[in-house]
């Protein structure tokens, strides 16, 4: 079946970033995106795709915050330049040590290598999808709004999506159906049956996230 993408929702992608410190305090460098990389949704971010955000920063004379864990009431920095390269999305960024509380963590973390992950909050704002073999899809994201740009302590694993469920699920969140369907998947059911289940969770509700709690109300029955 091929899949689609819910432009409508905020999304992150995560992944283990190798931190460099800058000469004064608080400030280092990462990529907030690499280019090139399918993971296990069968998405591919490429060069261009944050193209229209950062003029659009530019524009407005803005700079992209630095928070921590994806949470919007903890900032701990800004981002003080961001470019794409060949690589990815390349910045230099200024954790704010005196004001935010988290920030010393966060650069603790990032100097003893402990704390190693960063992620991107983003719209879809263009996509294709192409089918390199027999049911399984290339996901291609071409232009993404970015929102922000997350210090984690564990980047997320791609190939673990059922921690990434069942973590947003204890927070009181409801996962996005494409991380329900791979939660089916990691427990054991066919990539036909997962999206069986996702599909029979969404029959007769109005919204995604009404078809996310169907689905998860059954899946808790099994205790997955």
């Amino acid at each position: 079946m091929k899949p689609t993408l819910n432009t409508g929702i905020l999304r992150s992608k995560a992944f283990e970033a190798n931190f460099k410190a800058g000469s004064a305090d608080g400030q280092f460098s990462g990529y907030g995106s690499v280019f090139g990389v399918k993971d296990s949704y069968g998405e591919v971010v490429v060069k261009g795709a944050f193209v229209d955000s950062l003029a659009k920063l530019e524009r407005n004379s803005r700079t992209l915050p630095v928070l921590w864990q994806h949470k919007t009431d903890t900032p701990i920095g800004n981002w003080a330049t961001l470019a794409e390269d060949d690589v990815g999305l390349a910045g230099d960024g200024q954790l704010w040590l005196a004001e935010a509380p988290q920030a010393p963590l966060a650069y603790k973390g990032m100097q003893t290598k402990s704390i190693t992950g960063l992620s991107i909050g983003y719209y879809v704002k263009e996509y294709t999808i192409s089918e390199v073999d027999d049911d399984d899809w290339l996901i291609t994201l071409t232009a993404l709004d970015l929102v922000e740009i997350s210090v984690v302590t564990s980047p997320a694993n791609d190939e673990a999506r059922v921690e990434v469920v069942k973590s947003k699920l204890a927070r009181g969140e409801m996962p996005a159906l494409a991380e329900v369907e791979k939660y089916l998947r990691e427990a054991g059911f066919s990539r036909s049956q997962a999206t069986q289940i996702v599909s029979r969770g969404m029959k007769d509700v109005r919204s995604e996230s009404e078809g996310t709690t169907a689905v998860l109300t059954a899946l808790r029955g099994f205790n997955l």
